[in-house]
């Protein structure tokens, strides 16, 4: 569908008349509510007043109804069709619902209804024409005759994070295969310093001017950056864009949010999403819209509620709208009215349900304070030289998540926690000093893997980390014989083993320890919730230790629940690149042309294909295609000895290319194969796509993945989505995306049970956490906790221009930056981030930072809002001091006056001789030194 112009231009005289004949018809039990709406219309075109909303008017004024094609001569481009016609569905259902609405309400009849121009008729329109349908992939769904297939490979490479060692690397690449290489990074001011640096590494650079030609073997630089890069193979043409920095200094000082608004954070709120206002309820978020008031210019956030209602909120309350994630898709979910009462009934009726699990949670929680476990000794020596052997330099997050898990196990009560982070972030070094410390106190640990690679490598992995110690391992899995296990089992009763791993054999009735202290289960999203309250039951006690880089939705609730610890780590080991990922079909000289450019500098690749009955034949084929090459092929059926050989092999690089079944698919780590081929990765589901991906690029090396499927084979709807979705999710952290991907998809489940809450669809999962929050500190006779906050509304330039940052996301992203500066150190760093990134910034932003600044110190000395009107400013507050008043009446002098009615304030004439920002700066830090003084 495609809505009409934004303004309609009429006479008013003439359109006054025509309404008047419409109110004449009006008929039906609201026929008196639609005169009252017209006329009120009527009186404000007879006064020469603009309507606001004169789009309904579109039938009266133009008759005919007329679309955007009536004026364009020319062929029709509909870019991904399947996308557009499941956006039209969408659109339809919300076009339909507003119109329910403002039928009942009066505001809307029969004559002014049909002023869309449905997707039927624009398509009817269209193929009288030359059309030409886009898409990424040969996809099911409309029947379509087309005329004639035209295929050729565009594919989309990553951002570019800013690392030169990186960028380098690429077009080095690039170069020596004769492409156009284009550059959009920074701003006027930074290109010739990137021309230097790429010069200096014998990269030939032109920045462009209106007649620069792009030439093979050379880099054009331009400033600014696109929504996403893009390879031309066939005309050997590359443009690679700069995202957003992963390394900004900003990233180490600037606070961190709870563990919840961690995860929730990384759910980027794009136009057209569902959102959810904490106020207001359930809108759809259509963008950022500059507002000038006196000559001052504010960004706003707009919100699209039902009917004709719109939200106006400034950037600076970003805090307060969330993405919604729910268990439907976009057309089943039902927009809410503004000032209708209906979102805080929904809101008040999804509480009341709550608290019965807030009751139940309440008793969980109980149960768990009072059972009893091992207290673990603080770290002593021996803890402290295996620590310090590691090879690798530590990031913060994993030191956090060591501290966090220590102290833990350091308590009476059994730890029960969730580590989450992304794939080859770390997780098994945290895990593994947890065993020692366990080991170290006299008792056993126990760490559960879904497959028996997985087991393996841990095994062989813990044999290195513990060679120094007298640490006793053993492995239990199909890997060993039937009397081995026998054996094992048995050594594990006596306490002769201190650290087993192992597969689901771990939790046989007959395994029995002698005195466990620690289990850690890997990778929990294979396992099955009634598989790990299985194994809770069997360990009571005991400390747990889950790890995961893409938690199943029940796992997520329960630890974003606060019911289960979680540690995360979200920040990438040094010198680490995201992985370049590739969807396309299927092509021999592709294929070719990968394993050869990874064997070229001296590196391995992964070939998966997930048949074991064909999987010599998909040897052979390689092998005529890469002669030159060492292959081999591994799967799940191989012995123990075939299996561990290969293994060797490989790691030993005596493999070039691994032909396997997907048994590599979690933890494995070999960090010289940095290249990944999938045949037929239409058939995996998304997490798989994502764990295989996780095996490249876990060294300081790109990594590369090609997901393949059949040339000219029809995919489903879903499967598109998942492969478009693995386009997507190339960033650092996107495990924590595909996890809420599936919480959008498959709904969060219950947190006590295996049923869906139809309430978590009533206010979206965001809010549901929160009110859960509410009901469980209610319930503990707690006062739930308070983030404050201060409304800012005043005369100042706060905003950022398209022209300083042109993409709408890397903006949003930046405005939640800003709305968490609470320092000047934060300031100072966001500030430096901006300037390597996109060059000075304007005075606007210099602004929003300011006033960001000012709003959560304010907001901390009990402020919650600063208005300018009248020539004076505002301070409303919670209380107020006399120390304060007092302070501030020494300090302006017959220009402060205080209301301590109603909603207090304090009010200060603003002099002519002083800026309104610095005499509001000014006055906060007046009320915060009063504050401190007054011993608050």
């Amino acid at each position: 569908m495609i809505p009409p112009a934004g303004e309609v231009l009429y006479d008013a005289d003439e359109l006054a008349d025509m309404i008047e004949e419409l109110c004449k018809k009006a008929r039906g039990k609201r026929a008196e509510a639609v005169r009252e709406h017209l006329s009120s219309d009527v009186r404000r075109l007879r006064a020469g007043e603009i309507l606001t909303n004169g789009v309904k008017y579109y039938p009266l004024v133009y008759g005919e109804p007329t679309s955007v094609l009536d004026y364009i001569d020319g062929a029709v481009i509909f870019n991904d069709y399947s996308e557009i016609m499941e956006n039209a569905d969408g659109i339809i259902s919300r076009h339909s619902e507003d119109m329910k609405l403002l039928l009942e309400d009066g505001q809307l009849c029969k004559g002014l209804d049909g002023y869309y121009t449905e997707l039927s008729m624009i398509r009817a329109i269209a193929e009288k024409r030359c059309c030409l349908y886009l898409s990424s992939f040969m996809s099911g769904g409309e029947r379509i005759d087309f005329r004639r297939l035209v295929s050729f490979e565009a594919l989309q490479n990553a951002a570019w994070s800013g690392e030169m060692k990186q960028l380098i690397e690429d077009l080095t690449e690039y170069k020596r295969r004769g492409y156009r290489m284009i550059l959009a990074a920074g701003s006027e001011k930074t290109l010739p310093i990137i021309k230097q640096d790429l010069e200096d590494n014998d990269i030939p650079c032109d920045i462009i001017t209106d007649d620069t030609q792009v030439l093979e073997g050379r880099v054009a630089l331009m400033a600014g950056s696109l929504g996403g890069g893009f390879e031309y193979p066939e005309n050997r043409t590359v443009l690679i864009t700069q995202g957003r920095a992963m390394n900004s200094v900003s990233r180490r000082r600037i606070k961190r949010k709870n563990k919840s608004e961690e995860i929730r954070s990384l759910a980027d709120i794009h136009e057209g999403d569902l959102v959810v206002h904490s106020g207001h309820g359930i809108g759809r978020f259509i963008g950022i819209r500059k507002l000038e008031f006196d000559g001052v210019t504010k960004d706003y956030i707009t919100i699209q509620y039902a009917g004709t209602d719109k939200l106006y909120i400034p950037v600076t309350q970003l805090d307060l709208v969330s993405k919604y994630i729910g268990a439907r898709e976009d057309s089943g979910v039902r927009l809410n009215k503004l000032s209708s009462g209906e979102w805080q009934k929904t809101r008040s009726n999804v509480k009341k349900a709550v608290k019965d699990m807030a009751h139940e949670l309440i008793a969980l929680y109980a149960k768990r304070e009072k059972s009893e476990g091992f207290a673990f000794y603080p770290d002593d020596e021996m803890q402290r030289d295996f620590e310090e052997r590691f090879p690798y330099i530590e990031t913060e997050d994993q030191l956090r998540s060591i501290a966090e898990i220590k102290a833990d196990m350091e308590r009476p009560r059994p730890m029960e926690r969730l580590l989450c982070g992304d794939v080859g972030f770390g997780k098994t070094e945290v895990a593994l000093r947890a065993a020692m410390k366990c080991v170290l106190a006299g008792k056993q640990c126990a760490i559960l893997a879904p497959t028996t690679v997985l087991a393996y490598q841990h095994y062989q992995t813990a044999l290195r980390r513990f060679e120094q110690f007298p640490v006793n391992i053993e492995l239990l899995s199909r890997y060993r014989t039937t009397k081995q296990q026998e054996e094992i089992i048995k050594k594990l009763k006596q306490g002769r083993i201190d650290l087993i791993i192992g597969t689901h054999k771990i939790i046989r009735k007959s395994v029995t320890f002698k005195d466990l202290g620690l289990a850690i289960i890997d990778e929990e999203q294979r396992f099955g919730v009634a598989d790990k309250d299985k194994f809770k039951e069997s360990f009571s006690g005991v400390d747990i230790l889950m790890l995961s880089a893409t938690p199943i939705p029940r796992t997520l609730n329960m630890a974003m629940s606060g019911i289960r610890d979680m540690s995360v780590i979200e920040e990438p080991p040094q010198d680490r690149y995201p992985v370049q990922t590739y969807v396309i079909e299927y092509n021999a000289a592709m294929v070719a042309q990968a394993i050869v450019r990874e064997l070229r500098r001296g590196g391995q690749v992964y070939y998966i294909h997930n048949r074991v009955e064909t999987i010599l034949g998909c040897v052979s084929r390689l092998r005529e295609l890469v002669p030159d090459a060492r292959i081999a092929c591994a799967h799940g059926q191989m012995s123990e000895e075939e299996m561990s050989d290969v293994w060797e092999q490989l790691v030993e690089h005596e493999i070039d290319i691994l032909v396997c079944t997907t048994i590599i698919e979690t933890g494995v780590d070999v960090p010289n194969v940095n290249t990944l081929i999938i045949e037929d990765s239409d058939r995996f589901g998304l997490s798989q796509l994502y764990q295989l991906r996780g095996r490249v690029g876990r060294s300081n090396r790109r990594g590369y993945a090609y997901f393949t499927f059949k040339r000219d084979k029809v995919l489903t709807e879903v499967v598109a989505k998942r492969l478009n979705a693995m386009r997507e999710f190339t960033q650092f952290g996107s495990g924590f995306r595909i996890a809420l991907r599936d919480l959008e998809i498959r709904g969060a489940g219950s947190i006590l049970g295996g049923k869906q809450h139809g309430h978590m669809e009533a206010v979206g999962y965001d809010m549901y956490l929160r009110l859960l929050s509410e009901a469980i500190a209610e319930e503990r006779g707690e006062q739930p906790e308070k983030i404050p906050e201060c409304l800012v509304d005043i005369q100042i330039d706060a905003h950022i221009p398209e022209k300083y940052i042109s993409s709408l996301n890397q903006r949003i992203d930046m405005y939640r930056k800003i709305m968490i500066v609470t320092t000047d150190d934060d300031k100072s760093d966001l500030i430096d981030e901006l300037i390597d990134r996109y060059g000075d910034p304007p005075r606007s932003v210099v602004g929003l930072i300011d006033v960001s600044l000012l709003r959560n110190k304010a907001a901390h000395l009990g402020i919650t809002e600063i208005s300018q009107k009248n020539g004076a400013m505002y301070f409303y507050t919670e209380y107020l001091c006399m120390e304060q008043i007092a302070g501030l009446s020494a300090a302006y002098k017959g220009r402060v006056t205080f209301n301590g009615s109603g909603k207090s304030y304090v009010s200060v004439k603003i002099s002519p001789k002083q800026r309104p920002f610095e005499m509001m700066q000014e006055a906060v830090d007046i009320i915060h030194r009063n504050r401190s003084a007054s011993g608050q």
